[in-house]
């Protein structure tokens, strides 16, 4: 099958080399230049325009960075989905909203494309070592063709449900690791209030059964002051933003999740935006 990959950044890019190390019959695309390096070893298409990107593909990824993004690639001003062949499918990795989805889901009917919701458990170290676990949201036959190249990315692949489920399952997963690295980073800043090394912290909460388990990969950074972007947190607070409107849609209090969101826009506000969601523990420090 040809394999058409748009979004190129921390994840795309690793994801779709994971392909292109598979031997997928792989195309590339990215709006914006980017080195291209990464792929020069492989036997990669890379396309010089979006209609060129995905006119002949059987399968199309996206991985780009918020619901407006692939909004104007594939029903906007780039309208991908007109330039696509009948009948192929689209798979958006894209951590969106379930109500937009359900949106794209009804516009690639509109042009008789297949669509599901793919959304990703997993930061860059994960993308790289094809460690991903994906969320789908769809039609099971659908998911059944396109399965064998998620698997070239990731080490599971979970069908959720209908459309929107896989985006939903992937909301909750961030509205959790969100919180879960403010409050590992508030236990630790009180801890040292109290007269506690931080080393010593660092180097026995994340092994307690209380701790989130990524913490341990966390920790380093935070002893360090080395928030190096693995997972932007300005993307975090996108992905709670979001979060926030669709418990409006659902009328479901997250009383919690909007505390921490206001947390994340003020490190987004304090300059942090491009640096690891992990510099909460910074913003929280300075604050």
């Amino acid at each position: 099958m040809k394999i058409t990959f748009l979004g190129l950044g921390i994840m795309g890019s690793q994801m779709a080399h994971n392909l292109a190390k598979n031997n997928a019959n792989l195309t590339v695309y990215n709006r914006t230049p980017i080195d291209y390096s990464l792929f020069k070893a492989e036997n990669v298409t890379i396309a010089d325009s979006l209609e060129n990107a995905v006119k002949d593909a059987d399968i199309v990824f996206s991985m780009l960075s918020t619901p407006e993004a692939v909004e104007e690639v594939f029903f906007g001003n780039g309208k991908v989905l007109k330039l696509m062949k009948d009948h192929a499918i689209w798979a958006d990795c894209t951590t969106v909203n379930p109500s937009f989805s359900k949106q794209a889901f009804e516009q690639a009917k509109l042009n008789n494309i297949r669509f599901l919701d793919t959304p990703v458990s997993g930061s860059k170290p994960q993308a790289q070592n094809a460690e991903l676990i994906f969320f789908v949201g769809g039609n099971a036959e659908t998911f059944n063709e396109i399965k064998p190249y998620l698997n070239m990315m990731g080490k599971k692949t979970i069908l959720v449900g209908d459309i929107g489920k896989g985006a939903s399952l992937k909301m909750l997963v961030n509205v959790m690791l969100a919180q879960s690295m403010a409050i590992f980073s508030e236990a630790v800043l009180f801890g040292e209030s109290m007269g506690i090394s931080k080393d010593f912290l660092l180097d026995l909460l994340p092994n307690l059964v209380v701790s989130a388990p990524f913490t341990k990969f966390k920790a380093e950074g935070i002893r360090n002051d080395n928030y190096e972007v693995q997972f932007p947190l300005e993307w975090m607070h996108k992905d709670l933003h979001l979060a926030t409107l669709t418990a409006y849609e659902v009328n479901q209090p997250l009383f919690l999740a909007n505390l921490t969101k206001e947390l994340y826009a003020g490190a987004k506000n304090n300059g942090m935006e491009r640096l690891d969601f992990s510099a909460i523990f910074k913003h929280l420090k300075n604050n």
